[in-house]
């Protein structure tokens, strides 16, 4: 009969140990106000941030959806923030139509395997996307390939496309509308994007409530 293994717990550090160097050279202050200084700069970016805010009200006003694509970090963001619009941010509403392309395993393999992974979100694309609707595409490069590809496949469709990206990269020329955050640490990027896929997500919501209070709702203030 097999025993169950004992995993014996790793042994503290001792003094000179150079992990332990490592842990208490590491400056978390330093790390807080790199945040907090890229986090300021957002503040730069409220105009573009208004007017996605507005052209996505529109959107799904006009019976359209949010689509949002992205890789790994960003593919977690799309998920979360089309969550956000089918659940509630924060009040009480009736659900709106947003899917994040990143979730679907079997079209995302299928697409990958018999194709390839640039095309994993144009694919969809192709086949989910309408003239009326929104493609977020986020990249904290901004090169993505397979991002770059679903957001030339939504251009042809004739949808709005918005990049969220770092300082850099070809999304910023590609996309109708992109919010670049001011620096190349992918770290701080990705803590900016979904500081201002919050805003946004907060923005529509106050507009299909009415209000900033909590309550039941159904209808985009005019």
């Amino acid at each position: 009969m097999l025993k169950n293994k004992v995993i014996q717990p790793e042994a503290e550090p001792r003094n000179g140990d150079s992990r332990l160097e490592l842990v208490q050279g590491f400056d978390v202050v330093s790390v807080i106000d790199e945040h907090l200084s890229i986090v300021s700069q957002v503040k730069d970016l409220a105009p573009a941030i208004t007017q996605v805010a507005r052209k996505m009200i529109a959107v799904l006003r006009g019976g359209g959806k949010v689509l949002w694509m992205g890789n790994g970090g960003s593919a977690a963001d799309s998920q979360h923030l089309a969550g956000e619009l089918v659940g509630r941010f924060a009040r009480e509403r009736r659900g709106l139509a947003s899917v994040a392309l990143t979730t679907d395993t079997s079209i995302l393999t299928a697409v990958a395997n018999d194709y390839c992974f640039d095309r994993v979100f144009s694919r969809q694309i192709e086949a989910l996307c309408f003239p009326q609707d929104m493609v977020v595409a986020i990249s904290t490069s901004g090169n993505s390939k397979n991002v770059l590809f679903g957001v030339s496949a939504a251009k042809k469709i004739g949808a709005y496309t918005v990049g969220l990206s770092g300082e850099s990269g070809k999304l910023a020329e590609m996309a109708d509308m992109c919010i670049s955050v001011p620096t190349h640490n992918t770290a701080r990027i990705q803590e900016a994007h979904i500081l201002v896929g919050h805003i946004l997500c907060d923005s529509v919501e106050r507009a299909f409530c009415g209000t900033s209070q909590p309550q039941e709702c159904g209808k985009v203030r005019e």
